[in-house]
């Protein structure tokens, strides 16, 4: 971590950026180091490029960057595994590049790779870096409740078996530095109700395989129908999470051009099935792509045995 500390002290422009389609934590991460930054070394330029996330809109919204802002500059990626997923790829217009993920470390692109795939978030591991340095560097309430958020959200509430003790010791630091519970619980517990009566549809349209692979199938024209986002539609994979027998749920959604799997476990790893479908990711929580409709069938007998072999290893 010194290194990351030493290249934000030398750079007087940095700009930092996440993966496509962001989420919680990948906003999270974003904005909690860009407050960090931007209150230890008010004199420097920090800019956040590439896309943002309705769901997390309260913590921040990226501003434009031009490709001169580049030059000269630090560039730092936050929670994206691969080069391929960042949001902005002139990462390699600046002079230096920082990667800092909690990702199996597929692809160590960049100067310097900083991963820790014992850490639940890549907040966590921003969290962290404050309160190594902390001597040196300055957390705002702003900063706090970013880095919160996104630790929150890729726990999914402190509820994943990838939390360990040092996700709560971040979250207290982070709360003592005036974290609002409340707001935070009330901006990501609030839904539209397009987004409630699709829900609704889920409920009635999901369907299970014979071993109790769970999976819902959003087509274009279903997430047209109901007038939701893309983002509120993938998020729909937690809608069933809770299905008791299965083990491994997913949702396959249609965006335009593409295909994506959102694919999670509470048992058997899941990332070595999504790593045959062009995806990866955490052992519990992948994602993945599908050439067309017509590689449906073949994935979930794939899960489904995923699922029956776990199941027949509790039985052992």
């Amino acid at each position: 971590m010194e290194t990351i500390l030493n290249k934000i002290k030398e750079f007087d422009k940095i700009i930092i950026q996440g993966h496509s389609r962001p989420d919680g934590d990948c906003i999270g991460s974003q904005y909690g180091l860009y407050y960090l930054i931007k209150e230890s070394f008010p004199n420097k330029t920090v800019i956040i490029t590439g896309e943002t996330s309705e769901y997390v809109s309260f913590i921040g919204r990226p501003t434009l960057c031009l490709d001169s802002d580049f030059e000269g500059a630090l560039s730092i990626c936050l929670d994206c595994g691969n080069s391929e997923r960042l949001s902005d790829k002139r990462f390699t217009l600046a002079k230096y590049v920082i990667k800092i993920d909690h990702h199996p470390n597929v692809e160590p692109y960049g100067d310097y790779v900083y991963v820790d795939t014992t850490s639940p978030a890549c907040a966590q591991i921003i969290t962290e870096f404050y309160m190594k340095y902390k001597d040196e560097l300055k957390m705002t309430k702003e900063c706090a409740t970013a880095l919160y958020t996104g630790i929150l959200t890729d726990t999914g509430r402190f509820k994943f078996d990838s939390v360990n003790s040092r996700t709560f010791n971040a979250a207290a630091c982070l709360v003592d530095h005036g974290v609002d519970l409340a707001y935070i619980d009330n901006k990501l517990s609030v839904e539209t109700l397009d987004t409630l009566k699709l829900k609704g549809w889920v409920l009635t349209n999901f369907k299970m395989s014979e071993h109790g692979f769970a999976y819902i199938v959003l087509k274009r024209e279903t997430i047209e129908q109901f007038k939701v986002s893309d983002e509120d539609a993938s998020n729909q994979v937690s809608t069933i999470s809770t299905i008791e027998g299965c083990p491994v749920w997913a949702l396959f959604i249609e965006y335009p051009g593409e295909i994506r799997i959102r694919l999670r476990s509470r048992g058997p790893v899941i990332n070595l099935l999504a790593s045959e479908y062009e995806g990866g990711g955490h052992p519990k929580a992948a994602g993945a792509k599908l050439a067309s409709w017509d590689d449906l069938d073949s994935f979930v007998k794939k899960a489904d045995t995923l699922t029956l072999e776990y199941k027949k290893s509790l039985e052992n």
